[in-house]
């Protein structure tokens, strides 16, 4: 059977700090943006389903189009709704990214909802696109997808970062990772990433993961110069280059610039 190893490479390559390059999937709607994302050197993309309409069904033929071309995708699912995490794991996610977690009792909530028992809840299936949808008894397939589901616990409040330790413990939680957005504003402080409070929040969730055994991400935060500055507490080498509507934008910008250019005479 399928050792499904394209979650496995990709936190094989963050343990081992190797650049590894994610793109956010929030507009594009065809497989055409995982076939892009691989040409230009991507890892991994991350279905964004907290800040899109996009469908679950999309989301997964996204998913199992990555997994066909040896992309990891993880599926950012809307805050709180544990009952759609099964869902794009059935479809084909190779994780989850639980956003907005407060607490201890809501990061146990994800990580079971992502495992089978006894480690979890997750509601039983035979058949994945990982395993190209060839039926597998329980006592293969759920012990490989287990081992295999990637659970990635964003923390974008000071209540979250004060529980950063507790849940970097849980078992079934891999990734830990500082939402730079949201805890700005929680701070009342909106995009002012150099206060010396979002330093502070790297540094626990740093120490907690390194105390774990876990992956600490940062994300939100475009100024290399200031990520740079962070990375050195610990942050591990996941990179997310920017989504799939900024570079429309950009690019759809830059062709315009050029396009309203005088010519050279």
């Amino acid at each position: 059977m399928s050792q499904l190893p394209h979650s496995s490479r990709f936190l094989e390559r963050l343990h081992a700090g190797e650049p590894t390059l994610m793109l956010t999937v929030r507009t594009s709607r065809t497989m055409d943006i995982v076939h892009i994302a691989r040409s230009t050197g991507h890892h991994g993309i991350m279905v964004d389903l907290e800040h899109s309409t996009m469908s679950t069904d999309v989301a997964a033929q996204l998913c199992a189009a990555a997994d066909s071309l040896g992309v990891t995708a993880l599926v950012r699912v809307p805050e709180r709704e544990y009952g759609m995490i099964g869902r794009v794991l059935d479809g084909g996610a190779h994780g989850i990214i639980a956003p907005r977690i407060e607490t201890v009792e809501q990061a146990r909530d994800v990580a079971r909802a992502c495992r089978f028992a006894p480690r979890g809840q997750r509601s039983q299936t035979n058949m994945v696109p990982q395993l190209g949808l060839r039926p597998t008894p329980a006592r293969e397939l759920n012990p490989a997808l287990d081992d295999a589901t990637i659970v990635q616990i964003l923390l974008e409040t000071p209540a979250g970062i004060a529980n950063a330790e507790a849940i970097a413990a849980l078992d079934g939680v891999d990734m830990l990772a500082l939402g730079a957005n949201d805890f700005t504003a929680e701070l009342g402080v909106p995009g002012q990433y150099d206060d010396p409070r979002v330093r502070e929040a790297v540094r626990t969730l740093a120490d907690a993961c390194r105390k774990h055994g876990k992956l600490m991400v940062l994300g939100g935060i475009g100024d290399r110069a200031l990520l740079d500055s962070l990375v050195p507490l610990g942050v591990c080498s996941l990179r997310i280059t920017g989504t799939d509507t900024a570079l429309l934008f950009e690019g759809a910008r830059a062709h315009a610039e050029r396009a309203l250019a005088p010519h050279d005479r």
